[in-house]
């Protein structure tokens, strides 16, 4: 089968996210790696009187609760609003909070998160070949489109997509299919000449395959197939082998 249009996950396909890179930070008498620590500076501006121990508990519940609602839904909570639900752990009303506090707490929080993504050095070759003849795009699980974008353009990949699709965008998250029909629509293509490729069977493969894309996917740790979950088209354990399966 020859492929017109190669779809791509961002997180932990085309680029790695190593929580080892994420600053420390000490709260409650132990050493964590978050961001908490940036972004309680960040927002001492607004309320010094909110101590680090009490505002990492209200973000982890935020973090949370975020979690919760898009496990249960696919509903994307974007940053913004999962901000908003720090702010009423907080016991404040988010009205209660100036915007530029708001932008402040965003991007210092894309700041140190982009700061643990890397980008493996043959990926932008492995893309670029894939590219010869295809065009290339991005369907991305990620509550705030500007990191997903910051993060494309530093590792200098922006170029090689014709359109990034985010699901803080559009509302949902991957394996609805409104996110990858999105990317379709943008393209003008069609979901039988497109390989969506990603790491998650669950969500990535399933998801593509309900609307008709064939699938690759990225089993680095060569992880069984989760039970129930179709056989993706691919397996692979690296992005090089899709120079194999595309004939290049």
């Amino acid at each position: 089968m020859s492929y017109r249009i190669v779809l791509f996950d961002l997180f932990d396909t085309l680029v790695l996210f190593e929580r080892e890179r994420m600053p420390e930070v000490r709260v409650n008498g132990r050493v964590v790696r978050s961001t908490a620590g940036h972004l309680h500076q960040a927002f001492q501006t607004f309320a010094p009187g909110v101590d680090l121990g009490t505002f990492f508990d209200a973000l982890l519940g935020s973090w949370k609760e975020a979690e919760r609602i898009r496990d249960e839904t696919h509903r994307e909570v974007p940053a913004p609003e999962r901000f908003g639900m720090l702010f009423r752990r907080l016991g404040l009303e988010p009205s209660m909070v100036p915007p530029e506090i708001l932008e402040r707490l965003l991007h210092t929080h894309m700041t140190e998160l982009s700061k643990a993504v890397v980008c493996p050095e043959h990926h932008p070759a492995v893309l670029g070949a894939v590219g010869q003849g295809r065009r290339l795009g991005v369907v991305s699980n990620f509550d705030y489109t500007p990191t997903a974008r910051l993060i494309l353009e530093r590792e200098r990949l922006s170029r090689l997509f014709e359109t990034v699709v985010v699901s803080d965008e559009i509302g949902w998250r991957k394996p609805k299919a409104v996110i990858f029909e999105t990317a379709l629509r943008r393209l003008g293509a069609a979901a039988e000449e497109t390989l969506f490729v990603g790491d998650r069977a669950d969500i990535d493969v399933a998801g593509a395959q309900a609307v008709g894309m064939a699938t690759a996917w990225i089993n680095r740790d060569r992880a069984a197939l989760p039970e129930g979950a179709a056989a993706p088209d691919f397996e692979i354990r690296d992005l090089r082998e899709l120079e194999t399966i595309l004939g290049r």
